[in-house]
């Protein structure tokens, strides 16, 4: 794993756009459906918007149904972190990117096999590597 990336909020202002920001660095999220990668189908690797940690591949993309891009799992057990949300009255697990604590989305014990979960990202704090 790589060392940790830690910024502050001015220096993460100074990189990100004001939603990747909103959504990465304070927990937000962007609309259903309105997100660039909710329907891609563009071969490649997702990276985290803030630090450029492989995240997530598009051969385990799937079409949820949500409005989000969603992933059967990550790249590797190391790529993301998860925590407990407590936020919107409900209880959730939220994802982060564990390299440098971006808030990626939630992760949901619904998704297809082989893994059996949905891990919901948001667009906005993904980058795509297309393959070549």
């Amino acid at each position: 794993m790589a060392e940790k990336v830690k910024k502050s909020d001015d220096e993460w202002r100074e990189i990100l756009t004001p939603q990747q920001f909103a959504v990465a660095r304070k927990q937000g999220t962007e609309r259903a459906f309105t997100g660039e990668y909710y329907a891609s189908k563009t071969p490649g690797v997702y990276r985290c918007v803030c630090c450029g940690a492989e995240l997530f591949r598009s051969q385990d993309k799937f079409d949820s149904g949500t409005g989000w891009p969603s992933y059967t799992q990550p790249v590797d057990d190391a790529a993301v972190s998860v925590t407990t949300d407590v936020s919107w009255g409900m209880t959730r697990t939220e994802v982060l990117c564990a390299r440098c604590d971006a808030h990626l989305g939630h992760v949901f014990p619904d998704g297809p096999e082989p893994t059996g979960m949905r891990y919901c990202i948001n667009s906005v704090c993904l980058k795509l590597e297309p393959d070549e």
